[in-house]
């Protein structure tokens, strides 16, 4: 029997999902070891036991694994975010490209030899166009940084390693600011502080265009010595075309507010992905790696074949990024997305881009595309990128039933992929090719893009 805060000597025989090491005691009673690596020996304090599993944490690595690298980050463990950065980068793609099989064979009931290595990048940091970034005071000293995982304490931080360096000159800038002028943050020892007045910045930058936009979100319309933040951030970021106040007074998660007001400069940046160039505000949604978007975006164009006569159904489109990238090649693309703002983007996009062959449609794709089939519009091709959760049931019914000679499936969940590629292949299309794109090195996170055929 497995005792909670009793040390324990232990193997790790696998990766969990998460990046965790998994240890078998007694028999096969499971322990995730935060930090672990598979193939190393390290002795653990069981700190939570259930009934068929435990957490432990590393007392002491006694046996190390090769593919243990010192992360160059010195808070990585404390923020939670680069879970598996002391991991070598070869590894870590093994480790992803294992964790798409298990859930492809495992849930999907699928062969693994369908799944191919997954595509890294050249340099795995700095990767990230964006970030937000919490602002608050804990035992009376200013915090700027990450909340830690499941709580709301503020990580502090200097730098972060996969963010655009010009943020972390934006933080450094933002921090003088705020102790300059002793401006009040909304986060106070963990807790909401309805007189506090700063809750989050945010700082957006083209990786193309290098054009820089950084947001300060508040807690109400006042914000005492804007004009001093306007100067110090203008005169000391090459590259900054927007600052804008963005209004949350709600107690919530939820970062941004829906109102913006412009402090200084454009509403606006615009990065390109590929040849097409798109309008970013505060709001918009982005592929936060653009570099890796565009790969993951190429390998979307190329498992759907297009010849130039097809019609394409692009299921939730967003803003229009990969409606835009089969208009290439596609004789007519009809975009669906349920939030009525991506949609206006997207329209948007396609009239800066002067892409000409492309519809869109703000509503559930479950609803929305039945409609189409049932008005006479049929595709030949399919492209499908759900959220988290996957796709619903009555849209894959929907897809199958026309006939369509390809599917190509873009999944941010593997598990959610796998249960959804079942479905597929049981109503009737046969999943010929899994490709995992690493757009979030140093976490566990993948994506997948995923070619289907009519059997």
């Amino acid at each position: 029997m497995i005792e909670k805060n009793k040390e324990y000597i232990v193997d790790i025989v696998a990766q969990g999902y998460e990046g965790e090491g998994i240890a078998k005691l007694e028999g096969n009673f499971t322990m995730f070891v935060e930090g672990s690596l598979k193939g190393e020996k390290v002795k653990v304090r069981a700190i939570k036991v259930k009934k068929n599993y435990a957490y432990g944490k590393i007392i002491e690595t006694l046996e190390s694994s090769k593919e243990r690298v010192d992360p160059v980050c010195p808070i990585y463990k404390r923020c939670g975010g680069c879970r598996i950065q002391h991991t070598s980068y070869k590894e870590q793609l093994n480790f992803k490209t294992e964790r798409v099989k298990d859930c492809i064979t495992k849930i999907g009931k699928l062969n693994s030899d369908i799944v191919r290595d997954t595509i890294g990048m050249g340099n795995p940091y700095r990767y990230r166009n964006k970030v937000q970034l919490p602002i608050g005071l804990q035992n009376g000293k200013l915090t700027i940084g990450f909340f830690a995982p499941r709580s709301h304490e503020i990580i502090d931080m200097e730098g972060c390693h996969i963010q655009d360096e010009v943020a972390d000159k934006i933080v450094r800038l933002t921090r003088k600011w705020i102790e300059d002028y002793k401006i009040r943050p909304y986060f106070v020892d963990g807790n909401y502080d309805e007189g506090g007045v700063l809750r989050h910045i945010m700082i957006r930058r083209g990786f193309k265009t290098n054009e820089v936009m950084v947001v300060i979100v508040t807690n109400g319309k006042v914000l005492t010595h804007k004009e001093e933040f306007i100067n110090i951030i203008k005169d000391n970021v090459p590259g900054i075309k927007s600052i804008i106040q963005n209004i949350n007074n709600k107690a919530t998660n939820v970062i941004l507010g829906q109102e913006s007001i412009t402090l200084w400069g454009e509403d606006t940046i615009s990065d390109y992905i590929g040849e097409f160039k798109f309008n970013i505000s505060p709001l918009s949604f982005f592929q936060v790696n653009p570099t890796q978007t565009e790969v993951l975006y190429s390998k979307a164009l190329e498992f759907a074949e297009l010849k130039g006569e097809e019609t394409v159904f692009d299921a939730y489109c967003g803003t229009g990024t990969i409606t835009l990238f089969l208009s290439q090649k596609a004789k007519k693309v009809y975009g669906v997305e349920i939030i009525k703002e991506a949609i206006d983007n997207a329209w948007i996009n396609a009239e800066e881009n002067s892409v000409n062959n492309v519809e869109f449609f703000t509503g559930e794709s479950e609803k929305v595309i039945p409609d189409l089939i049932d008005k006479g519009i049929k595709a030949d091709v399919v492209v499908v990128d759900p959220p988290r959760k996957g796709c619903d049931r009555k849209l894959l019914e929907a897809i199958t039933s026309i006939d369509a000679k390809r599917i190509v499936y873009v999944s941010c969940d593997p598990s959610t992929l796998a249960r959804d590629l079942a479905i597929i292949e049981e109503l009737g299309y046969k999943t010929v090719k899994v490709q995992p794109v690493d757009m979030f090195p140093q976490t566990s996170h993948v994506e997948c893009v995923v070619r289907i055929e009519r059997k």
